[in-house]
Order: structure tokens, then sequence, then C-alpha cells
């Protein structure tokens, strides 16, 4: 075989596949550092790192119950995570995602109990689940004129509509909505079993609203990845004033992009509602948006890995409420171990991204 002829590379090839390798390494190194930070933690803490690691699995699936919380928890997590991409992809750190599940709840709780025993069952649970969408996109949609017409941030703006939203939810709960007689923090009067969404058994896990969180998932994915929007999207968040000089409508994509992540994060209010709680509690979002936050973070905002990494955490969660009763160590334990990943998967791409910089500039 001559020299001329040997197959050769695109020009850009070799630096592509070397800036995805240094980037791989960078993680696989966080990953590692994270693993010995929390073993030092936990050693510290007086037990031991296998132990602990053995009561989150048998907490988070040593029974069909708990595997079934896992199950619920990922639900609304997967929904949220996913409409988190379109703003993130956009270049918006869309830290409202927790009002607009709250949002999403409550306009789900006001149709339940419009039209209970008015309408059939099913029919109530769909357009309950349709409304919750809907308020939760007009959340978003408020976020993103803020930001967009208002000039406002959209951390700030997302913050404050995030108090907004659990004002309206308590003063409902206590005020128009109470239970007969005494507010409660327990919520509202539980809806009647027929407007609830079928189980896996007696367990929290309902299959309908996993299928609901597969689907959009998919959506999500293929979006991102095969359509003219998603390509526009990520152009926008690459350059919003490159991409309006080259014709692409930047305010609609930042708008669109804030409606459907509030759409999403909607529907999961709507589904802690019909398949969880049954009820409006002042906690119906469970911090699971910013627990959202965390996974697209950690991923760095590539759809295909939202299941996996949203499964680990929702496993984590529910497992971390095994610590107290097995080795007496605080179920907040959890919490570190989250926010230790994130901090140093964060500071690898950073890392990476400098050194790059570095070595174009050589």
């Amino acid at each position: 075989m001559n020299e001329n002829s040997k197959t050769t590379r695109p020009p850009g090839a070799s630096a592509l596949s070397l800036r995805v390798s240094r980037a791989a390494y960078y993680q696989l190194g966080a990953l590692l550092i994270s693993l010995l930070f929390m073993a030092l933690i936990v050693i510290f803490s007086g037990e031991s790192p296998l132990r602990v690691v053995s009561s989150l699995w048998d907490g988070a699936f040593g029974t069909a119950d708990q595997f079934a919380r896992v199950l619920a928890t990922l639900t609304p997590l997967l929904l949220c995570a996913s409409g988190l991409i379109y703003t993130f992809t956009a270049g918006l750190y869309n830290l409202g995602v927790e009002g607009q599940i709250v949002v999403g709840a409550v306009a789900t709780t006001w149709v339940l109990r419009a039209l209970q025993n008015q309408v059939p069952a099913p029919l109530v649970i769909a357009l309950g689940i349709i409304a919750g969408m809907a308020g939760g996109m007009l959340w978003g949609l408020l976020a993103g004129a803020l930001n967009v017409y208002g000039k406002i941030s959209e951390i700030f703006a997302g913050l404050g509509l995030n108090f907004v939203a659990q004002g309206l939810a308590i003063y409902l709960i206590f005020g128009p909505w109470k239970r007969p007689g005494v507010a409660s923090m327990s919520g509202t009067e539980p809806f009647d079993e027929s407007l609830w969404l079928g189980r896996i058994g007696q367990t929290e896990a309902s299959p309908v609203a996993l299928v609901i969180a597969l689907v959009v998932l998919i959506i999500t994915i293929v979006v991102m990845r095969n359509t003219y929007y998603g390509l526009r999207l990520k152009a926008v968040g690459q350059n919003p004033r490159a991409a309006f000089i080259l014709g692409i409508p930047s305010t609609r994509l930042l708008l669109s992009s804030f409606a459907i992540c509030g759409a999403f994060a909607g529907i999961a209010g709507a589904l802690q509602v019909v398949a969880l709680f049954h009820r409006l509690i002042p906690s119906i979002s469970s911090s699971l948006g910013f627990l959202a936050l965390l996974v697209v973070m950690l991923i760095s905002f590539n759809a295909l890995w939202i299941l996996p990494m949203a499964f680990f955490f929702s496993g984590l969660n529910v497992g971390s409420l095994q610590l107290p009763m097995a080795l007496r160590l605080e179920s907040s334990l959890a919490g570190v171990i989250q926010g230790t990943l994130v901090l140093f998967a964060l500071l690898a791409r950073g890392l990476s991204e400098r050194a790059g910089k570095i070595k174009r500039s050589q």
C-alpha cells in the first residue's frame, strides 16, 4: 500500500476527537475525586462507606414498595429535566421550574374540584393534566417575558416567581380550599379514588404517569438531536446576536424554550396531584425541580443521559431515608453526595474548557 492510498481523516476530526477525549478524562477524574471525597466524609462521620452504599441500596431497592417509590420520584424528575434541556440549550438557567410545578398542580386541583361529579372521571383526569400543562406553560412564559422584554435575569425572575407560586398554593390550602372545619399543612381534602391515576398494586408508582414521562423524554431526545428546531435552539444558546443576524428568530425561540419547560413542569405538578398525593399540599414540588437542575447540569445538557442520571438521583433520594434508621446518619447525606457530584462535574468541565482554550492559543 503506497502513501497516497492511505485513508485521510477530515481536517478538524482529530481536534474534535481530542476535545471529546479530554472532556471524558476530566469527567472521569472528577468522578473518582468526588467518590474519594464522599468516602472521606462518611469515614469522618464514623461509618464505613461500604455500609452506607449498602444501606442506600436497601433503602431504594430492598422491597417492591421502595422500588415503586423510586419510580414515583423518577416520573416528575424526568419531566422537569426534559423541559430544562430546552432552556439550558438556549443558554438560559430556568430556576423557575419549581414554581412551574406548583402552578401546574394548582391548575390541576382547580379543574378536579370544579369538574368532579360533573363529567366522567377519566375525562376529569385528562382535563386536569392538560390544565396543569397550560398553567406551567403560562408561568414559564411569564418568566421568559420578564427576561426577554423586561431584561430581568431569568435566574432572579424564576426565583421570584417560585415564591409567588408557593404563596398562592399556601393561600389556597389555608383559605378557599381548606379542609372543612380546619386548615391543615397536610393539604386540601383528598380527591375521590375515581380521580386517582392507576397504581401498581398498593404502591405509589403509577405506570400511566411513568409512560407519560418516558414519552416526553423520547420527544425531547428526538427534537434536540434530529430537528431543525433543536439546531436553531443550539445556535441561539451559542450566540443569540449572531443567530439573529443569520435570520433565526431568537426572541421567539427563547420564549418557546420557557413555554416548553413550563409545560413539562406543569405536567409533573399535575401528576403529583392525580398520581401521588391525590390533593394539593404545600410541598407539592418536593424540591424535584431543583434536583432536575442538578441532573441536567451533571449530564452537560445531553438528553440521552437524562434517564440513567435521573434514576440514580431518584434511588439516592429514596435510599437516603434508610440512613437514620439503619446507620443513625442524617438523610441529608444524600444532598451532600448530590452536591459533591455536581460540584466536581462542573469543575471538571470548566477545567476542560480552559485547557482547550490554552491549547488553541498556543
